[in-house]
């Protein structure tokens, strides 16, 4: 199973911008055998560029994305502001490389005011099936608590997949809680985020796929770019099946 990430700085707001970069990212994805594709949260318009308002643009959005996932015969996952009968969801969607939706995902741990003010809050977990995998869903602020990661382990998930927007400082999430997160639970994750600026907002990049070990498979710091990893088959920790870990912690609670 091949997984990768995308990082790049944000469209700020400029839809047709970020399709093409959505384009050129699945076009490289294809190119070099990627089962999953993963933006960052909010691509489009881009996470400081959302508001409760939907660009006039919007419409096209969905179709333009499925069109592509198929052109290119390759999974996408990508974060996008879901507007639903007047409010709005901070989203992730997977895209299959038939352009249909395998799965979608409202943000549960909305941070700080400034997404409270424009967001309503994701109240259940998705895990969903995909190529003999079981993955699981979540966005930036979600996987630092360990309880939602555990949540999707216990699902069944073996990959979780977390388009993201962190910003600096909080590079301790990087390099410290994601990781936890995967070893914790003997579960790969693929956290995919931002470089540069936007407005008043400095992101961290340092996207990364992590190992069912905590180790980083491949990550970038800064550079804008496709990255890779094969995860490999077994779901476990230091060699124990994860399905008894959870029984242990089960028996713990």
């Amino acid at each position: 199973m091949i997984v990768g990430f995308y990082q790049c700085p944000s469209p700020k707001g400029d839809l047709h911008a970020g399709l093409a970069t959505v384009e050129k990212a699945l076009g490289e994805a294809s190119d070099a055998k990627v089962d999953m594709l993963v933006l960052p949260e909010a691509f489009l318009p881009g996470y400081g560029a959302t508001t409760q308002t939907k660009p006039a643009e919007w419409n096209t959005v969905a179709n333009r994305l499925s069109k592509l996932c198929r052109r290119y015969t390759t999974a996408l996952t990508i974060g996008l502001p879901e507007y639903n009968l007047g409010q709005v969801f901070n989203t992730a969607v997977v895209i299959g490389p038939d352009g249909g939706t395998l799965a979608h995902y409202r943000k549960i741990q909305l941070f700080g005011s400034s997404e409270k003010e424009i967001y309503v809050t994701g109240n259940r977990y998705v895990a969903f099936n995909y190529r003999g995998k079981r993955w699981g869903l979540l966005i930036c602020y979600d996987v630092e608590f360990p309880e939602h990661v555990r949540a999707l382990a216990r699902a069944g998930a073996e990959i979780v997949l977390v388009p993201t927007a962190n910003m600096m400082p909080f590079v301790n999430v990087n390099q410290i809680m994601v990781p936890s997160r995967a070893a914790e639970n003997g579960i790969n994750i693929v956290y995919a985020n931002y470089s540069g600026s936007e407005g008043g907002i400095s992101y961290t990049g340092m996207s990364s796929i992590y190992g069912s070990d905590g180790s980083s498979l491949v990550s970038s710091r800064e550079n804008t770019g496709l990255y890779i990893a094969e995860l490999p088959d077994s779901r476990c920790k230091h060699g124990i099946p994860l399905s008894t870990q959870l029984a242990d912690l089960q028996q713990l609670e």
